[in-house]
C-alpha cells in the first residue's frame, strides 16, 4: 500500500516527462504506459522455450512417439492460445499476479492437444502427457508474479504510467484523488486537477500543490477548451472524469467531445469504490447510461460448491495430515506444560458464537495476562498484536511463523464454523466494538486463510484488515477462493506480518 507522501514523489518524478504533440492521438500514445521492452520478448521466451524443452525431455525419456515434433506443436499450441487470449498484449503485461488465468488457458491448451491427437491418430500416454506439459504452466506462473512485482515497483516512482488530469467538483474531486493516492500499484499518475465551482479543497488535492478552476457558467464547448488547455499545460494523457451536479447529462457529453477531438483519452469515475467489475454491467435505457451493480453472490452453485469442497478439504486434510498432527500435540506436550489444544469462543457468520481449535503457541495463562500487556498492543485498531509477545513459547513462534497453529481449525471448518478461505474470525470484545461497516465483514463465515493472512497479516493496518475483509465480502465468487488459496502457500513461505 502506498501512502500520500509516496504518491506526491510520484508526482514530482512526472515533471520532466516530455509533452505530447496536441492533436495527434498515436504521438501522444506512444509514451505512455512505458513498460520495460523485455516484458514481451520474457513472457514468449518462457511459455515457448520451457514448453518445448519440458516437452520434448518427458516424451523422449518415457517413450512416447515422435518427442521433437510433438514439442513443437505443443509449444505452438500454447503461445496460440496465450496471444488468442490477449496474455501478450502490452496493456495486460504484469498487470496481474493471479494463477487463475494462466491455469484457464494450461487446460484449454490440454484440452486442444487431447483433441489434436484423437484427430491424428497419435494419442500418448496421458500421465507422461500431462507430466511433460506441467513445467510451462509453473515457469508461467512463476515469470507472470516475477513481471508483476517489477511493474508494481516500477510504478512506484512514476514509471509505467499514465499522466492523469482529474476534472470534477471539489467533493467528488478529492475523493477521488485520494482514492488514487492512497495506492501506488495502479497505472494512473495524477499531474494536475481541474475544479468545477468555488472552494479550497480541489487546490489542496492537486499533486502540484494548485488546481486549475472552471466556472460551472461556462457551456459545454467553453469548458471543453478550458479543460484541454490544462491537460495541454500538465502533459496529461488521459482526463478522468468525476461527475456531480454541474457535470451531467448533455455538457458531460459536450466534454467529451472536446477531449476526443483533441486527441485525449477519458475516464470516468461513477464513485464506486471495492466494486469489483465482475458485478458491473453497463446499459443505456432511454438515451441514458447505466450501470447497474450486481449483488454480491451468497447463493447458488458456486456458494454449494465452496460447501462441498470445505468439507471435503477439510476431512482430507485431517486424514493426510495425521502424522503431521500427532507430532506437533507430543511437541507442544514437551516443550511447556498444559494441553496441546487451545480453544476460544469467536464469532461467525450472522454474528454467531462458535468455539474456535488451535494448537496452544502461548502460556497457559495467557489470556489472563493479556490486560497487563496491553499498553504494549502494536495494532491500530481492535486486534492485539505484539511482535515480541513474551506469552509465545519456543514451539509457538515455530508454530505461528509456520501457520501450523492454525492446523485443528479443520475441524471448524469440516462442522461448518469455517471455511477454507474467507475473513479473520474475530472475538467477541472486537465484534462488541464494531462499527456497521465492520459488522458486514461477518456477512460470511470466517476462513482459515484469506485476503487479509495473504496480503500482510499482522503487519496490515486494522483500517486495510477492514477494508480486505469488505472486498471479499463484496465481490466472493469461487474462482477468487482458488486464488487465495494459490497464493497462500507463498504467504506461509515467507512468514510475513506472522507472529
Amino acid at each position: 500500500m502506498g501512502d500520500t507522501g509516496t504518491y506526491g514523489v510520484r508526482a514530482a518524478r512526472l515533471t520532466g516527462v516530455r509533452a505530447a504533440v496536441p492533436g495527434h492521438r498515436h504521438t501522444a500514445a506512444a509514451g505512455r504506459r512505458a513498460k520495460p521492452r523485455w516484458y514481451l520478448p520474457a513472457v514468449l521466451g518462457v511459455d515457448a522455450g520451457v514448453t518445448a524443452a519440458s516437452a520434448a525431455l518427458v516424451l523422449s525419456r518415457t517413450g512416447q512417439p515422435h518427442p521433437g515434433l510433438s514439442a513443437l506443436v505443443a509449444m505452438a499450441t500454447w503461445v496460440a492460445v496465450r496471444a488468442l487470449r490477449h496474455r501478450y498484449r502490452q496493456d495486460e503485461l504484469g498487470e496481474s499476479r493471479g494463477a487463475l488465468p494462466v491455469l484457464h488457458d494450461w487446460l484449454i491448451l490440454v484440452a486442444a492437444l487431447a483433441v489434436l491427437s484423437v484427430a491424428t491418430a497419435q494419442t500418448p500416454e496421458p500421465y507422461p502427457a500431462l507430466a511433460a506439459l506441467a513445467p510451462g504452466l509453473v515457469c508461467t506462473l512463476v515469470c507472470r508474479r516475477w513481471i508483476h512485482r517489477h511493474l508494481t515497483s516500477a510504478r512506484r516512482v512514476a514509471q509505467a504510467v499514465d499522466r492523469v488530469l482529474v476534472v470534477g467538483e471539489p467533493g467528488v474531486l478529492d475523493a477521488a484523488v485520494q482514492r488514487l493516492a492512497s495506492r501506488t500499484d495502479h497505472p494512473y499518475a495524477v499531474v494536475g486537477t481541474v475544479v468545477i465551482g468555488t472552494g479550497t479543497a480541489g487546490a489542496a488535492a492537486a499533486p502540484t500543490g494548485t488546481g486549475d478552476r472552471l466556472d460551472p457558467e461556462l457551456d459545454g464547448r467553453g469548458a471543453g477548451h478550458r479543460v484541454v488547455d490544462a491537460a495541454r499545460r500538465h502533459h496529461a494523457e488521459l482526463v478522468l472524469l468525476a461527475p456531480g451536479a454541474r457535470l451531467t447529462g448533455d455538457r458531460l457529453r459536450e466534454l467529451c467531445w472536446a477531449l476526443h477531438d483533441a486527441g485525449l483519452d477519458v475516464a470516468l469515475t461513477p464513485g464506486l469504490v471495492e466494486t469489483s467489475v465482475k458485478r458491473l454491467a453497463a446499459t443505456s435505457v432511454a438515451g441514458l447510461t447505466v450501470l447497474r451493480v450486481e449483488p454480491p453472490l451468497g447463493r447458488g452453485a458456486q456458494a454449494a460448491l465452496k460447501t462441498a469442497v470445505d468439507r471435503c478439504g477439510a476431512a482430507l486434510g485431517l486424514l493426510l495430515l495425521a502424522p503431521v498432527l500427532l507430532l506437533l500435540v507430543v511437541s507442544i506436550r514437551l516443550d511447556s506444560p498444559g494441553p496441546a489444544l487451545y480453544r476460544q469462543v469467536r464469532v461467525g457468520r450472522d454474528q454467531e458464537a462458535f468455539t474456535m481449535w488451535k494448537f496452544r503457541s502461548m502460556v497457559t495463562d495467557a489470556d489472563r495476562r493479556k490486560e497487563d500487556l496491553a499498553a504494549r498492543n502494536e495494532c491500530d485498531g481492535l486486534m492485539f498484536k505484539m511482535r515480541r509477545d513474551p506469552r509465545v513459547t519456543r514451539v509457538g513462534r515455530f508454530l505461528r511463523r509456520t501457520s501450523l497453529d492454525e492446523l485443528p481449525q479443520l475441524v471448524n471448518v469440516l462442522k461448518g464454523d469455517m471455511s477454507l478461505v474467507g475473513p479473520r474470525p474475530p472475538l467477541p470484545d472486537e465484534v462488541a466494538a464494531y462499527d456497521a461497516t465492520a459488522l458486514r465483514r461477518l456477512r460470511v463465515r470466517p476462513g482459515m486463510t484469506g485476503l487479509w493472512q495473504v496480503s500482510g497479516r499482522s503487519d496490515l493496518s486494522w483500517d486495510e484488515t477492514i477494508q480486505l475483509d469488505l472486498q471479499y465480502v463484496d465481490n466472493w465468487s469461487f474462482s477468487s477462493d482458488l486464488d487465495v488459496m494459490s497464493r497462500t502457500l507463498r504467504a506461509v513461505v515467507d512468514g510475513r506480518g506472522a507472529y
